[in-house]
């Protein structure tokens, strides 16, 4: 699958959400945690294949804001899962020059989780072949309600004037700051949603949605998306004779 893929129209930031590992625990009688975990295979096969065709940035959809309403087994279940994964996984992310970052309301995790990924971060931090991005603990509403309260304030005290406010000042009060805008947004698990996830940066992105379960995605259906958006023109809001 990989062959197929052009090289020279590779996807700068691909963001993903991992949607299905409930459904797929469901299926073979298992807890929904026994799917997280089993989505962990997919995680990486989905970093791999991005360093093989040189994607710089991806983004994954680890924990919503609204996740925090779920029953408390499975919060705690997710954060020890988070600690194991960031522990694990720490080794390749250093011998694959990955820079790990984080994006969310991260004050509101667990102390132990918030410490390891602070951990992680830092040790990863000089890393430069690619960024993955974990937002944990996010919501796109919370992070727009966020920047405006911010520079609101800074309106107030004359830090910032209300003329100059245009897009590149809203963008840097995002958590994604530091993060180029989404080139192509991936969704598994067969629902037809965008579910508060980077509402603002991805007013262009192309969207691919499978119907396959995340712990299902494998390499090859993550090749499968970057070919489907190979194949798409993107104009951004102009027509073909002017690109």
């Amino acid at each position: 699958m990989k062959e197929k893929i052009l090289k020279y129209n590779i996807p700068n930031h691909v963001a993903i959400i991992m949607d299905g590992n409930g459904r797929w625990a469901k299926r073979i009688g298992k807890q929904r945690v026994f799917g997280h975990e089993k989505g962990t295979k997919s995680v990486s096969d989905c970093i791999s294949g991005s360093i093989e065709i040189g994607i710089k940035n991806i983004t994954l959809y680890v924990f919503s804001m609204e996740n925090w309403k779920r029953p408390r087994f499975e919060v705690d279940a997710l954060m020890k899962l988070l600690i194991n994964s960031l522990e694990n996984e720490l080794p390749n992310l250093m011998e694959n020059d990955i820079k790990l970052c984080a994006i969310g309301d991260l004050v509101s995790l667990q102390s132990k989780s918030r410490k390891k990924l602070n951990e992680v971060m830092a040790l990863t931090s000089k890393n430069k072949k690619l960024i993955l991005t974990l937002a944990i603990s996010y919501g796109s509403r919370q992070e727009l309600t966020n920047a405006v309260e911010i520079i609101s304030d800074k309106v107030k005290n004359n830090i910032i004037s209300q003329e100059n406010i245009d897009e590149k000042i809203i963008n840097e009060h995002l958590y994604s700051r530091n993060l180029p805008n989404v080139d192509l947004l991936i969704r598994t698990g067969g629902e037809y949603r965008i579910s508060n996830f980077l509402l603002w940066q991805i007013a262009y992105a192309e969207l691919y949605f499978s119907d396959i379960l995340w712990p299902d995605f494998r390499k090859d259906d993550f090749f499968n998306a970057i070919i489907s958006y190979q194949k798409r023109e993107r104009r951004f809001g102009k027509i073909s004779e002017q690109k």
